[in-house]
């Protein structure tokens, strides 16, 4: 079994019941267990897209998955909540993002390893020292470290 961290958001339709619906098809996905869930976070969006701000929360998993299984697995749960990925940056039923999968490093375009813009975003670094307060993201170090070098993006528990 190796470790994972799951980035969760949502800002379209019934976002809170978009996130606890994606902690529930973790649960019962074959080759992942679940560790932790943090609180749900409200965040502002990214990217200059005008739309709703998002609710965010972070699972920590343990899986047999390979990263590619996992980002499949991940891919399956946002379709079945109707997730189009029409516009970057965009408003979205469901965005499950693997954010590092135990150290494993990645430039594959589909597949980047860790997540090119997490050590970037509170709505991610946050909710994870919330449920791992000594998490490490590979090629970046503590997140503990990372989060006051992030300034002023506004991050609220929901």
């Amino acid at each position: 079994m190796t470790r994972a961290v799951i980035a969760l958001g949502a800002n379209l339709g019934d976002a809170r019941a978009a996130l606890a619906g994606a902690v529930e098809a973790l649960r019962v996905t074959a080759g992942i267990d679940v560790l932790s869930e943090s609180s749900v976070y409200v965040s502002a969006p990214v990217g200059g897209v005008e739309q709703p701000d998002y609710l965010n929360s972070v699972v920590t998993i343990e899986t047999s998955l390979s990263p590619r299984e996992l980002l499949d697995a991940l891919h399956a749960i946002e379709n079945a909540w109707h997730r189009t990925r029409e516009v970057r940056w965009g408003p979205r039923t469901l965005d499950l993002d693997l954010i590092d999968y135990l150290g494993v490093t990645s430039v594959d375009p589909e597949l980047t390893l860790p997540h090119p813009r997490a050590h970037e975003r509170a709505f991610v670094l946050v909710p994870w020292l919330e449920v791992d307060p000594g998490a490490e993201l590979t090629g970046f170090g503590s997140v503990a470290a990372l989060v006051p070098a992030l300034g002023d993006q506004a991050i609220t528990i929901a």
